[in-house]
């Protein structure tokens, strides 16, 4: 009787402790799932996130042009890009990791140019700091196609690529974007204009009697354009707020330590040339990515300046064939 008692109970016991777990895990907010049909019968998927809307509840600019986000068309096609970003974790993460590593390269030469610094975010925008090649050629950071690169001063040939040069592109870009803001007397257009090209602009705006970027309507890529820009310089200035918590320590060292080797001669492989130097290939490519094969004949004895990091130690590697 006692024994049976005891199995009673504890049994009961159980059961309550089932039911009050299982209320406490269904508790709080409401749980989503998502139902995927096997062969052997249902099976149910928990989806633990938070999903929510933007709040645009501000002022937006761009270079100190004001975005009328009271028209709701304006807002929407804001909204869905600060959406797309905010919401694409792992791009805008490295993006937020990457800044560290090159607006400190691109925030002074944009000063210099007299260009405002949210053209920054344009960098971003086109190749989301990366040195990327587009469908139509277009290289770099910046994504210069190769004829407007040359026009700006930028050697490109078999094996100099300056588009993949970080200064020198980055002078350039803002001296294109300078030509286009004399031509348009609008930042916000001298962006749509980098994107679209000034004459395609220059038309749309007469065939539209439009007066600035946000009366047009242009093809899919453009429309978008200028609000991804806003969108990086929204995210990417209040991080936290958009569900970013990146801690500064973990974002990517910028590659400024460096002292640079003067070269006027040809170098014949450029795997020996970074072995003099006490670096690896490697290394050589990533402080210097705009030399693209192994080699710098050089024939015209131009004077090249080729980034070495400070860290590297000439003395400890052996030599060749050891």
């Amino acid at each position: 009787m006692n024994k049976g008692l005891t199995i009673f109970n504890l049994t009961l016991s159980s059961l309550l402790l089932i039911f009050l777990f299982s209320s406490y895990l269904s508790g709080g907010e409401e749980k989503v799932t998502t139902t995927q049909k096997h062969e052997e019968g249902e099976v149910h998927y928990g989806l633990p996130q938070n999903v929510r809307s933007v709040q645009l509840n501000k002022d937006f600019s761009f270079a100190g042009e004001s975005v009328p986000i009271d028209n709701f068309d304006i807002r929407e096609r804001l909204e869905r890009e600060v959406l797309i970003n905010s919401y694409w974790h792992s791009s805008t993460a490295l993006n937020i990791k990457m800044a560290h590593r090159f607006f400190q390269v691109i925030e002074p030469i944009l000063d210099e140019e007299g260009v405002p610094d949210d053209f920054k975010y344009l960098a971003v925008a086109e190749s989301n700091l990366r040195n990327v090649t587009s469908p139509a050629g277009a290289k770099g950071i910046w994504q210069f196609l190769a004829a407007t690169g040359r026009s700006y001063g930028l050697e490109i040939n078999n094996e100099v690529e300056e588009r993949y040069h970080l200064e020198k592109s980055t002078r350039a870009a803002a001296r294109y974007i300078k030509d286009y803001y004399k031509q348009f007397d609008s930042w916000t257009l001298a962006a749509a204009a980098y994107n679209m090209g000034g004459p395609r602009l220059h038309r749309e705006l007469e065939n539209q009697r439009a007066n600035g970027y946000y009366d047009l309507n242009l093809f899919e890529e453009t429309n978008r354009y200028v609000f991804r820009i806003i969108a990086f310089k929204e995210i990417m200035e209040n991080p936290a707020k958009y569900g970013f918590y990146i801690r500064e320590d973990e974002k990517y060292p910028p590659l400024t330590d460096v002292e640079y080797i003067q070269v006027d001669q040809p170098i014949s492989n450029l795997g020996d040339f970074a072995r003099d130097q006490g670096i690896s290939y490697r290394m050589l490519k990533v402080y210097n990515p705009w030399l693209i094969t192994n080699s710098l004949r050089n024939v015209a004895g131009k004077n090249y300046k080729i980034a070495i990091p400070k860290s590297a130690n000439r003395e400890e590697l052996p030599e060749i064939g050891e």
